[in-house]
């Protein structure tokens, strides 16, 4: 049956999920028509893949030739612009963090086929307000780009941290948990921090002020911010680095902690939204919200707007530094995760692309 893609190709959060879902098609034999969102196709972050890229463009080419609205349509894309489509059947994956749908967020889900979440914090949200039409679809580890290795990136016996992801700094809680991290372990050469949190909506020259602001124009040795990682093998690199990866925002998944923790990094995250689809007892270090929050930070979430509204979680300083320390007493247990690694075929992007598919042709 034919179907087409309606996704971002690109180096961002989005399009690394549209391309590996496009693999899995690739890989599946299928040859659905491709109509990329923007318009704009970005493979740089990839490794070399002529085959898979020569597909790409193939199906791209086709779609502006052969594309019909009767084609069920997957669309990767925000709930702001998922109403607009270009199939009578279009199922929409997307991602939510906050707790306060919008008429506006409503109206789009129900004028879609189907809307997917990554878990059902999210698709529970949308149910209580009347939403029949949603679903849970978990995301799956990317095992094309990213992989553990046994390389030594320190002569000494350092514990190394690490937090990723885009900087926010209320629904991220992102300056919050470095602070902490400062307050327990500034300049303590036992214990490293990478900090990889480019945000691609901020100015390269302002992430200069905004490190210098997290840690309040002073100069800690064991703190180091990273720049853009322009490269997933970058990226990579950069989580096998670590020993403890940090992630305790408000997520509809989580894709670096989940990833770092699918590698066999122990991590530390919040037990709330999309890290308990993923995060147990067993595989993570769970910090527990205590308060709600709003999320406004007028950058990124603004108040009385016809979308992303409401609160965000917080947590206890006290208690993530806690955590801290659990996971210190696992690493010098253990450096390597055995439970974070089971996380590779629990959650495959064969298995979300599988279900995306099964919900396309139904």
């Amino acid at each position: 049956m034919s179907y087409t893609f309606n996704v971002p190709i690109n180096n961002l959060s989005f399009g690394q999920v549209s391309l590996s879902l496009l693999r899995e098609s690739f890989l599946a034999g299928h040859s659905p028509c491709i109509i990329p969102i923007g318009g704009q196709v970005d493979i740089s972050s990839q490794k070399e893949d002529k085959d898979f890229f020569s597909w790409i463009q193939t199906n791209i080419n086709k779609a502006a030739k052969t594309h019909k609205r009767n084609y069920p349509t997957l669309k990767l894309w925000h709930l702001n612009g998922g109403i607009e489509s270009v199939s009578n059947k279009q199922v929409l994956y997307s991602f939510y963090e906050l707790d306060s749908p919008t008429a506006e967020e409503i109206n789009t889900i129900t004028n879609n086929y189907k809307v997917v979440f990554p878990c059902d914090y999210n698709t529970n949200t949308f149910k209580e307000c009347g939403c029949d039409n949603v679903e849970t679809v978990p995301l799956g580890f990317d095992s094309y780009n990213f992989a553990s290795n046994n390389k030594k990136y320190f002569d000494d016996e350092r514990i190394t941290f690490a937090i990723g992801g885009k900087w926010e700094p209320v629904r991220k809680r992102t300056d919050k948990v470095i602070q902490a991290w400062i307050r327990k372990f500034g300049n303590n050469r036992k214990y490293f921090l990478n900090c990889a949190i480019q945000n691609s909506f901020v100015h390269p020259e302002q992430h200069k002020q905004i490190y210098a602001n997290i840690v309040k124009g002073q100069h800690y040795g064991n703190v180091q911010f990273l720049g853009f990682m322009p490269k997933n093998e970058m990226y990579c690199d950069f989580i096998n680095s670590s020993d403890i990866f940090m992630g305790l925002g408000t997520e509809s998944w989580g894709v670096p902690e989940f990833t770092a923790t699918a590698m066999g990094k122990h991590s530390i995250v919040s037990n709330y939204a999309g890290h308990k689809q993923w995060a147990n007892i067993d595989n993570s270090i769970i910090v527990a919200p205590n308060a709600k929050i709003q999320a406004y930070d007028n950058m990124f979430f603004h108040p009385n707007q016809p979308w992303n509204q409401g609160s965000v979680y917080d947590f206890s300083e006290d208690e993530l530094i806690h955590a801290f320390e659990l996971a210190i007493k696992r690493v010098e247990n253990n450096r390597v995760n055995s439970k974070g690694l089971e996380l590779q075929s629990k959650f495959s992007y064969k298995k979300t692309f599988d279900k995306l598919h099964s919900l396309l042709i139904s």
